[in-house]
């Protein structure tokens, strides 16, 4: 197997940061960063690095309360059953006479504290609904 290391040029890791380059050099002089030599012989960083610098930094912004939604399909209810792997979970909710299924990742499911019991609005926007005709 093929182990490939990305190591990246301080202008490269600025952009996917955020941040200038002068902010990245100085990550390196603080030790926030480890510097590499890159093929070219310009300084840089490695990609693991940068990366976990991304995941510890990461501050996910809090839209707050929402003052209007364009979802017309809102039901509100209560989880009946929650399934969860390592990655993602399935989400079952009864809203009144409505069983209701989602698949949505575990992190969103640990993020809003759901568990069985929790009262919960269900948001349906598709651009995909199928109409059927029942019999008589």
């Amino acid at each position: 197997m093929m182990h490939i290391v990305t190591n990246l040029r301080i202008s490269e890791a600025a952009a996917l940061l955020g941040v200038s380059d002068d902010t990245v050099r100085r990550w390196i002089e603080q030790g926030r960063l480890a510097e590499v030599r890159l093929d070219s012989g310009r300084k840089g960083v490695r990609g693991a690095d940068l990366a976990e610098i991304l995941r510890s930094s990461s501050d996910p912004h809090v839209p707050g309360p929402a003052v209007a939604v364009s979802a017309r399909n809102r039901m509100r209810g209560i989880v009946t059953r929650i399934v969860k792997d390592t990655v993602m979970a399935q989400v079952e909710m009864q809203a009144g006479p409505f069983r209701l299924v989602s698949l949505l990742s575990r992190e969103s499911v640990d993020e809003l504290g759901l568990e069985v019991g929790s009262i919960a609005v269900a948001s349906v926007k598709s651009t995909h609904v199928v109409v059927e005709i029942p019999e008589s």
